[in-house]
């Protein structure tokens, strides 16, 4: 892991995410800047590698276009009256969200779980630093310099316990007297 740049970090991102939710080969070369023939490689050997990738998002689908509606892993719903269309694009709009919404919705509903426990550990244990932003899967802070060390303690524990999963959650800690300086 410590051998892999940010550069490449970056790209395996845009690849993943890109396939995971219906990006094309043209899509996926116009994003990463790379040949058709290479971004079809890619996405070949993306599927070759993980398969049950695959098979979860036909499974996803296909649950979506028999009950209409994606779920998370907290039963919210995500209606998709559009998922047995005619019209392939719309269809396809309904499909990719029938695989998004379930993993998406799971984690807002996950990092709202994390946040909650994290309220309530600062006003059991008189922690006076304050939890100020959320952005996507990151929580921002407000701390005061001597709860730094505890602050940390509560938050990595509270959003890596959050909810068991078959594989971890794992958290980690920025500092700095900004959002871009904590990154």
């Amino acid at each position: 892991m410590n051998d892999v740049t940010d550069s490449q970090r970056k790209s395996a991102k845009q690849a993943n995410f890109g396939i995971i939710y219906g990006i094309t080969t043209y899509g996926l070369a116009q994003r990463m800047g790379i040949e058709n023939g290479e971004a079809r490689q890619l996405i070949d050997d993306y599927f070759a590698t993980f398969p049950k990738v695959r098979e979860y998002m036909e499974q996803a689908k296909e649950t979506a276009r028999r009950l209409n509606y994606a779920e998370t892993l907290f039963g919210r719903r995500r209606y998709l009256p559009d998922i047995n269309s005619k019209n392939g694009t719309v269809r396809g709009f309904a499909e990719r969200n029938a695989i998004n919404a379930p993993i998406q919705g799971s984690e807002a509903d996950i990092i709202k779980l994390a946040m909650i426990r994290i309220w309530q550990r600062f006003k059991k244990e008189g922690i006076r630093s304050k939890m100020i932003l959320q952005v996507h899967d990151e929580l921002n802070f407000s701390v005061y310099p001597d709860e730094a060390k505890q602050v940390e303690r509560i938050v990595i524990e509270e959003m890596q316990g959050a909810y068991p999963l078959s594989v971890p959650l794992i958290a980690d800690a920025g500092w700095g007297d900004n959002w871009l300086e904590a990154h």
